[in-house]
């Protein structure tokens, strides 16, 4: 058999082959793959020539490039197009990666190569981007085992592998919990409160599914607007308990045991390396690279945001009580009665605010606003094979029409693809003997669908969403690197959500807005008092959701700062977590951690935190943009040169003040949240 993914691709760009790709093709490319990155690592050990940066460190940069792109379409797929034959493929192939991970990292010979690299560093003549490259390197050695004793490695890679297939698991019970439940509606009075596009778009699920009335769904677009209009409170309450107990019903897609078994695999890992908990293991390239420095950074967001958090909940329940509300708020209540009183204090609400966000316009403006800032433009091209018909394609181009990237965008839920929304790549950018290889950017997202009368009108969320993962795009997109590990987003876990916050910032700015935002149906100009609603409210609630925010983080420090193995009831360890940052009643069968996937199958362990943190940095940096212009082209240049264009080949703390002439404070974040 002719496996496509071993041949050249022959496609524009040699994008990936996906109109030619099947589900036998991808384990055996996989294994080719890692035949030949073998012989790669093979080549760099035996080398008889005295160890050098160019010799080991970079040669290790360059291993595997094919294997990169055959795995990146795997794991990709498997995130956005998956089904029980590609989940199957992609947990053995991961078991495969793995041990090939394990093979580099434990190779003394090779080992020995790095770490004399590594001790005579500051005699080697190496620049800033290099030093970083081989200060990676030789972490991820140590990390991976490099400095064990042979009676551990076997161990090590033990739990190395039962981690990578825990992990994958995990997202798997999350997505089958997800898409098995529906709350079908037959009785008309039962959609009482729903806006006329939720309905309608309900309607098409039930059709869809060969019945009558309306169908709803844990995917956002369905979820997140029955909770906040539906007036029937009993279905409300079934819609966030089904949400809030995926993968904790006791059936086998339940997560407990795999929370347990990987919080436990990873402490067991890091003790073995040496570290008191997984989180100081993992912290130590970060901005905030100690237990202490997050905790303590978590500890003083909480102080500045839990009375502001508080104060939101009394406005809500006395809300509540004075519009007939009897009896406690609970967890179901609060995005109803928070629309309510948001549309009562501001007279503006997502189903106000969606006729004027139609998806083809809002893309065409944040194409616009990349344009305007940094120069580069976008091209529809339409010969690229994609995995699935609704994803597009696109070309991007710098202001003199050099070609920079291709950008996928997959804006619709499907039962085959995991919920949220994330950026990733097919290839990243990196330079081979002095071409510039140029990066394969995806954009996926769970956006609202288009009904049989209305196109796709974003909520104000999503619209923020999209802005997010576009800047993680443009991150991906732009840099210029010579060294794959450090190109795009290949930063620090706490950084690299700089880039994708700060683009949400124009979500609240007049002078965006007021230049593309038009009713779908009339073609009337969002109106200014309507902008300016959207500012006013944009501290609406903002002490909880903050507060909300830091209960997730500390929930997260908990289970990666484990001082033994836990072997007690994850709810009343998860409760003691967050104890603090509670507002609501607990409600019984319901659980975050079996379905916190960004750390339990995301790469967010003992980062959650991070979101917080590159918050600071987004606000003090969107902050110097406003005092220059929020379009001018010179700030944005400055923060495509220092931020965007070099990745991670700097620490980031000085690519930051190269930006921003000076280090971040936290006061531009607590004044944008209200908080100050």
């Amino acid at each position: 058999m002719t496996n496509p993914l071993l041949q050249e691709w022959e496609t524009p760009f040699g994008t990936p082959p996906f109109h030619s790709i099947e589900p036998a093709h991808l384990k055996p490319a996989a294994e080719e793959a890692i035949k030949s990155a073998k012989e790669e690592i093979k080549a760099i050990t035996e080398n008889t020539e005295y160890p050098t940066f160019e010799n080991t460190i970079a040669a290790l940069d360059r291993v595997g490039e094919k294997l990169d792109d055959i795995t990146s379409i795997i794991f990709n797929l498997n995130n956005a197009e998956t089904n029980k034959t590609l989940q199957a493929i992609t947990r053995e192939v991961s078991a495969l990666l793995t041990r090939f991970s394990n093979d580099i990292t434990l190779n003394e010979t090779l080992f020995s190569r790095v770490k004399s690299i590594f001790d005579s560093k500051e005699d080697a003549g190496l620049n800033t981007e290099q030093l970083m490259l081989l200060e990676k390197n030789y972490r991820n050695f140590i990390l991976g085992g490099a400095g064990l004793k042979d009676d551990i490695k076997a161990r090590f890679r033990e739990i190395s592998e039962e981690l990578s297939q825990l992990s994958l698991k995990f997202e798997e019970n999350v997505l089958e919990e997800t898409n098995s439940f529906e709350l079908h509606i037959t009785d008309k009075n039962d959609v009482a409160g729903l806006p006329d596009g939720v309905t309608e778009m309900a309607a098409m699920e039930a059709k869809n599914r060969n019945k009558e009335g309306w169908i709803f769904t844990l995917h956002f677009p369905s979820y997140i607007p029955f909770m906040q209009y539906s007036e029937k409170r009993d279905l409300r309450e079934k819609m966030l308990r089904a949400y809030t107990s995926r993968a904790f019903h006791g059936n086998k897609y339940d997560n407990r045991e795999l929370v347990t078994g990987i919080a436990n695999l990873r402490l067991e890992l890091a003790n073995i390396l040496g570290f008191k908990n997984f989180a100081e293991m993992t912290l130590g390239d970060h901005m905030a690279d100690t237990t202490d420095k997050v905790e303590s950074f978590l500890e003083e967001l909480h102080s500045a945001s839990n009375p502001a958090a508080h104060r939101d909940y009394d406005n809500i329940k006395k809300f509540a009580i004075e519009h007939g509300h009897q009896g406690k708020i609970e967890r179901w209540d609060w995005a109803y009665f928070s629309e309510k009183l948001k549309k009562s204090k501001y007279n503006i609400d997502d189903e106000v605010l969606k006729p004027f966000f139609t998806l083809g316009n809002v893309q065409k403006a944040i194409f616009s606003l990349a344009s305007t800032l940094y120069r580069i433009s976008f091209v529809r091209n339409n010969e690229i094979p994609v995995y699935h018909p609704e994803v597009e394609t696109w070309e991007v181009l710098d202001m003199d029409g050099h070609f920079l990237a291709i950008l996928y965008i997959d804006y619709f839920p499907r039962p085959g693809k995991i919920g949220g929304a994330w950026m990733t790549s097919y290839r990243e950018q990196r330079k081979n003997k002095g071409t510039d290889i140029r990066p394969f950017i995806s954009i996926v997202a769970n956006f609202t669908r288009p009904t049989e009368t209305r196109p796709s009108l974003l909520s104000f969320n999503e619209l923020t969403t999209f802005l997010h993962e576009f800047g993680h795009s443009l991150h991906g997109m732009v840099t210029k690197c010579t060294y794959e590990s450090l190109s795009g987003t290949n930063v620090a876990r706490d950084f690299v959500e700089l880039p994708s916050q700060f683009l949400e910032n124009y979500a609240f700015e007049k002078d965006w807005l007021s230049t593309w935002a038009v009713h779908y149906e009339t073609g009337e100009r969002i109106p200014d008092e309507m902008i300016e609603k959207i500012k006013e409210a944009s501290t609406f609630n903002e002490g909880y959701a903050c507060n909300r925010q830091i209960g997730f983080g500390f929930l997260d420090m908990a289970w990666h700062t484990l001082p033994t193995p836990l072997n007690d009831d994850i709810s009343v360890f998860e409760s003691a977590a967050m104890a603090k940052t509670e507002l609501f009643p607990e409600v019984e069968g319901s659980n975050m951690s079996v379905s916190f996937s960004h750390i339990f199958g995301g790469g967010y362990a003992a980062g959650y935190y991070g979101y917080k943190w590159s918050e600071v940095l987004d606000a003090d940096a969107f902050k110097f943009f406003k005092e220059t212009d929020i379009f001018n082209n010179e700030t944005a240049g400055q923060f495509r040169k220092n931020i965007l264009e070099k990745g991670g080949t700097d620490k980031p703390m000085n690519l930051y003040k190269n930006f921003r002439g000076k280090e971040p404070t936290i006061d531009a974040f607590l004044e944008r949240s209200g908080l100050k």
